[in-house]
C-alpha cells in the first residue's frame, strides 16, 4: 500500500480505538481490510508516535491531554478543511507585514501558502514551519527557541515566553484544541501560556478553527473570543453556531472543499 493508503489506514485504526477505547489486532485487521501483520505493523507505528499504547493482544487509546497534542495525530485530521482555512487566513496577509504563527497544524497549513505574499517577516515557534521558509530570501524568518517539545514537534517554556515577549508583530495566527461561543480552550498550560504570549504581541489577532474543534471545551481557558479580530472556520460549522460566534468577532468562513 502507498504511503498514502498507510497515513489513511492509520488513521481509521486511530479513530476506531479513540472511539470504542481498545481493540484487538483481529478486529482492526477486519476494519481495514488489510493483514494482521499489517495491522501489527501500524500500531508498532503508531505506538512508536506515542498516539497509541500497544498491549498483550490489542491496543488502548491514550488519554485525551496525549492523543489530542500529538504532531502526528492533528496531521491526519480534517486535512482538507484546515487548507480551506488556510487559504482564506492568507488573505488577511498583505506583503510586508509581520506575521506570527504558533505550531498548529493549521498554522502549518497557511506557512505553505504565505510564501507567495513575500516579503514577509515570519516569527514561529514551530519547527516545521522553519523548514518551510528557510532559504527563502524574500522572508526574514525569526525562530523562537525555546524547550523542545516531541509531541509538538515546537518550542515552549521559559525562553520561549520570554522570545515572544520581546516582539511586537502585525499579526498572529494561531488555533487552538477547543472553544465555544465565548472562550477558547486547551488542555495544556505550556502550551496555553505561550499562546497567550503570542496573542498580547500582535496588532492583530486571528483564530483558525475548524469544526471538530467548536462547541468543546479543555482544561485551561486560553483568551475569551472577543480577544480575536477574525475567526476562520470551515464551511462545516452550525449555522446557529455561526450567528453566535458572530456577535464576538468578525467571523469568516472558508468556502466548502
Amino acid at each position: 500500500m502507498t504511503t498514502t493508503g498507510a497515513q489513511a489506514r492509520r488513521q481509521i485504526i486511530t479513530e476506531h480505538v479513540l472511539q470504542h477505547g481498545t481493540a484487538s489486532g483481529a478486529e482492526l485487521a477486519e476494519l481495514t481490510g488489510v493483514s494482521l501483520m499489517t495491522v501489527h505493523r501500524d500500531l508498532d507505528e503508531l505506538a512508536r508516535r506515542g498516539v497509541l499504547r500497544r498491549f498483550r493482544g490489542g491496543v488502548s487509546a491514550l488519554p485525551s491531554t496525549v492523543f489530542e497534542s500529538n504532531l502526528d495525530y492533528r496531521l491526519g485530521v480534517n486535512g482538507a478543511e484546515k487548507e480551506a482555512i488556510a487559504r482564506t487566513a492568507s488573505e488577511l496577509v498583505e506583503p510586508g507585514m509581520s506575521v506570527m504563527l504558533d505550531d498548529s497544524t493549521t498554522a502549518l497549513a497557511l506557512a505553505a501558502l504565505l510564501a507567495d505574499q513575500a516579503p514577509l517577516t515570519v516569527v514561529t515557534n514551530a519547527r516545521r514551519v522553519v523548514d518551510v521558509f528557510a532559504g527563502h530570501e524574500e522572508i526574514r524568518l525569526i525562530s523562537l527557541g525555546g524547550e523542545y517539545s516531541r509531541t509538538h514537534d515546537s518550542f515552549l517554556g521559559v525562553p520561549c515566553l520570554e522570545a515572544v515577549e520581546a516582539l511586537s508583530v502585525d499579526m498572529v495566527l494561531v488555533s487552538t484544541s477547543a472553544m465555544d461561543a465565548r472562550m477558547t480552550y486547551h488542555q495544556e498550560q505550556d502550551v496555553v501560556l505561550v499562546k497567550r504570549a503570542m496573542l498580547a504581541s500582535g496588532t492583530r489577532k486571528v483564530l483558525l478553527m475548524d469544526r471538530t474543534k467548536l462547541a468543546r471545551t479543555a482544561l485551561h481557558r486560553l483568551a475569551p473570543l472577543e480577544d480575536f479580530d477574525h475567526l476562520v472556520v470551515d464551511a462545516g460549522v452550525d449555522g446557529e453556531l455561526l450567528a453566535a460566534l458572530g456577535e464576538r468577532t468578525d467571523v469568516r468562513v472558508a468556502p466548502a472543499v
